[in-house]
């Protein structure tokens, strides 16, 4: 998962899953590498204008320029069974099982494995601007800066902190979230196993996150991580 592909080139958005990855090509095209128990890293046949680009724990999901998504690999849960009819779509993200569709009227598409109540979107909620998945929980920050959480919660991950506000960007770990707020400060809550929601002391002037299972990405303004 880790050894890239010779003469890989042009990419413009890479995506891991549990033991694959994924990388969407300037010309539309994705290539994949790794493990492939399930189909993961087999990437269908004829796929092309793809725009974006997730990884699940033994799935792939792309984003095609027609605001159509297509998936590959384990359907266990049916988390690679695009509901029907589902367009206009301008990002997707994917969790352990399931997966998530932002539309471009800020509405929240999710299907697969809903054991925790991953997959059941909120009641009325709309104006979502980003989205992401963890394990087995959901994520979604609205145009207003505030995030809402559901799905698994044993650990607080979807504890949204009272009080965060002007958030620009969110990201989702195995068992905790994170928040980029527009001051370039960092917000972590959940699971604190290994200290993934212990944001270093002195983390200002942050402009991007990620979320590993139980470590966190930061990039600051001055190209440091």
């Amino acid at each position: 998962q880790s050894t890239i592909p010779p003469g890989l080139n042009n990419v413009v958005a890479i995506a891991t899953g549990y033991y694959h990855s994924l990388a969407l090509e300037a010309n539309g095209t994705v290539v994949a590498w790794g493990y492939n128990s399930s189909g993961q890293s087999t990437v269908p046949s004829g796929l092309s204008n793809v725009v974006g680009i997730a990884a699940g724990y033994a799935f792939s999901l792309a984003l095609k320029s027609d605001s159509t998504v297509v998936g590959w690999g384990d359907n266990s849960y049916d988390q690679t069974t695009v509901p029907a009819g589902l367009n206009d779509v301008v990002a997707i993200a994917a969790g352990f099982y399931h997966s998530l569709a932002l539309k471009s009227d800020g509405t929240v598409v999710a299907w697969g494995y809903n054991g925790s109540g991953q997959t059941t979107v909120p009641a009325g909620l709309n104006n979502v601007v980003a989205i992401a998945a963890g394990f087995n929980h959901s994520l979604a920050l609205k145009s207003d800066g505030t995030v809402l959480a559901w799905g698994y919660n044993a650990y607080g991950q979807t504890n949204v902190p009272a009080g965060l506000n002007n958030v620009m960007a969110i990201a989702a770990g195995a068992y905790h979230s994170l928040a980029l707020e527009a001051n370039g400060s960092v917000v972590a809550w959940g699971a604190n196993s290994a200290g993934q929601t212990n944001v270093p002391a002195g983390l200002t002037n942050a402009v991007a996150i990620a979320a590993g299972g139980s470590h966190n990405l930061a990039l600051v303004g001055n190209g440091s991580v």
